[in-house]
C-alpha cells in the first residue's frame, strides 16, 4: 500500500492542514444543521463532534479513520422533546444513546455480532430508516413556506432556490468544492436572504469574535432531573444508527483493506461511539455517529490517515470557539433549513430503500410487508405510546414494534 494510503501515515504540516481542513468543510454543514432543526447550540455540536471524534480514534487504538459527527436519526424525538423537556430532556437521551452502545459493546465481546442479525434484519432496518426521513417532511415543508403561521412567497422562493442549487452543485462541482455542496447552497440561500431582510445583522455585529461555548451541563447549567420519557424516545433508535455503523465499518474495510471487525473489533468501535455520545450529551450536545461524508472524502483523496482525521476533530474544537460563527449560524433563516431539508431528509428516507433493495427484500413474502407496512404507518403518523410522563415517540415505537413482529411472525406465513 502506498504510504499515503497508510492509516498510520503523518503527512507534512501544510498538507496535513489541507487534508484536515477539508474533513471540515465535509462534514462541517450536516453537523450544524441537526442543532439548528433540533433547537440546540451548533458551537456545542462542533466541540463534541470534535471531542468524540478524538475519544472513539482513541478507544479504536488509533486504527479506524472515523470522524463522528451530528446524527440525523434522533432529530424527531429531539425535536419533540425540546418542546416538553428542553435540552436536559435531550441530553438525557443522548446520554441514554451511549450507554446503549456500551452495552451491546459488552455483548459483542461476549456473544459474537449474529444475534443483532436476528434482530435487526434488513426488512426491519429499512423501513425504520425511511421513517425517520419522511416524518420530518411536515417539518420542513413549513419551513419552507410558513413565516409566522402566514403563507410566504418570499420563503417559498428561497427554499426552492436553495435545493436546486445543493441538486446542481451536486451534481455539477468536482474537487475540493464537490466535497461542499450542501454547505455552498446554504451559503448562497443565506446570502440571498439577507436581501429580503430575514437576517438580523445587529445581533451578529454585536457578538464577540470568540468565547466559550455556552454548555449545558447537568448538574452545573440546570438541575438533575431523570426524564425516563426521554430516554424511552431515543435509547431504541440506537439499535438502528448501528445498523449504520456497521455498514460504514464495512465500507472502510474495502477501502483500507482492513477487518476492523476483528482488529481492532467491533466491541471497540461500538465502545467508541458510545463514549462520544454520552460525552456530546454531558455538554449538552446531539447524539453522535460515524460520518460517510469523511469516508467519502477518503475515497476520493486515497489518503485513509488516522491523523488527518485527528486534525480536523481538533480544527473543529477551535472553531466552536469562535462566537461570531456560532451567532451567524444561529440566524440561519427558515426557508434556508426548510430547502436543504427536502434533500437530507429524503436522502434519508431514500437510504431506507435502498437498505431494501441492495438486500433483495421480496415484499411479496407476507411477514415482509406486514413489517414494512406497519412501521412506515406508525412512524410516519407519529403513533406514540404514553402513559403518565413515560412516551415512545413513533419512530420508537415503530423500531419496537418493528423488531417485534420480525421475532414473532414466521418466516413463511
Amino acid at each position: 500500500m502506498d504510504k499515503n494510503s497508510r492509516i498510520d501515515y503523518k503527512p507534512p504540516f501544510i498538507k496535513w492542514l489541507a487534508l484536515s481542513l477539508q474533513h471540515l468543510f465535509s462534514m462541517f454543514g450536516s453537523t450544524v444543521i441537526v442543532p439548528i432543526l433540533v433547537g440546540l447550540n451548533p458551537s456545542i455540536a462542533l466541540f463534541t463532534s470534535g471531542v468524540g471524534t478524538l475519544i472513539h480514534i482513541l478507544i479504536t487504538k488509533k486504527q479506524i479513520p472515523a470522524y463522528m459527527g451530528s446524527s440525523f436519526a434522533f432529530i424527531v424525538p429531539m425535536l419533540a422533546l425540546m418542546k416538553t423537556t428542553g435540552v436536559e430532556g435531550v441530553a438525557q437521551g443522548v446520554i441514554s444513546v451511549g450507554l446503549v452502545y456500551l452495552i451491546i459493546s459488552i455483548l459483542v465481546t461476549f456473544l459474537g455480532t449474529d444475534w443483532i442479525d436476528k434482530i435487526l434484519p434488513p426488512i426491519v432496518v429499512g423501513p425504520i430508516v425511511m421513517i425517520i426521513g419522511l416524518s420530518l417532511a411536515g417539518s420542513a415543508a413549513n419551513n419552507a413556506m410558513m413565516d409566522k403561521g402566514n403563507y410566504s412567497l418570499v420563503f417559498f422562493f428561497i427554499a426552492i432556490l436553495t435545493l436546486f442549487l445543493a441538486i446542481l452543485f451536486n451534481i455539477k462541482l468536482k474537487g475540493l468544492l464537490g466535497l461542499i455542496p450542501i454547505l455552498l447552497a446554504i451559503i448562497i440561500g443565506y446570502i440571498v436572504s439577507m436581501f429580503f431582510g430575514l437576517v438580523d445583522f445587529s445581533k451578529i455585529s454585536s457578538a464577540p469574535w470568540f468565547k466559550l461555548p455556552a454548555f449545558d451541563i447537568i448538574g452545573i447549567n440546570y438541575n438533575f432531573n431523570i426524564h425516563w420519557g426521554a430516554i424511552i424516545a431515543m435509547a431504541p433508535i440506537a439499535f438502528v444508527t448501528m445498523t449504520e455503523h456497521m455498514g460504514h465499518l464495512m465500507v472502510l474495510d474495502e477501502l483500507t483493506d482492513n477487518n476492523f471487525f476483528k482488529k481492532p473489533g467491533l466491541n471497540r468501535t461500538l465502545a467508541g461511539d458510545g463514549f462520544s455520545s454520552i460525552v456530546s450529551g454531558l455538554f449538552g450536545g446531539p447524539a453522535m455517529t460515524s460520518y460517510g461524508e469523511n469516508i467519502g472524502v477518503m475515497a476520493i483523496t486515497k489518503v485513509y490517515s488516522v491523523y488527518v482525521i485527528m486534525g480536523a476533530a481538533i480544527l473543529a474544537i477551535l472553531f466552536s470557539f469562535c462566537n461570531k460563527l456560532n451567532v451567524i449560524i444561529m440566524q440561519m433563516p427558515l426557508p434556508v433549513i426548510g430547502g436543504i431539508s427536502f434533500l437530507l431528509f429524503g436522502t434519508i428516507a431514500s437510504n431506507g430503500i435502498k437498505i431494501m433493495i441492495d438486500n433483495k427484500i421480496d415484499m411479496n413474502n407476507k411477514k415482509n410487508l406486514m413489517i414494512a407496512s406497519v412501521v412506515l404507518v406508525i412512524g410516519i403518523g407519529d403513533l406514540y405510546f404514553k402513559v403518565g410522563n413515560f412516551q415512545f415517540t413513533g419512530v420508537a415505537l415503530a423500531s419496537i414494534i418493528g423488531i417485534m413482529m420480525n421475532l414473532i411472525i414466521p418466516k413463511n406465513v
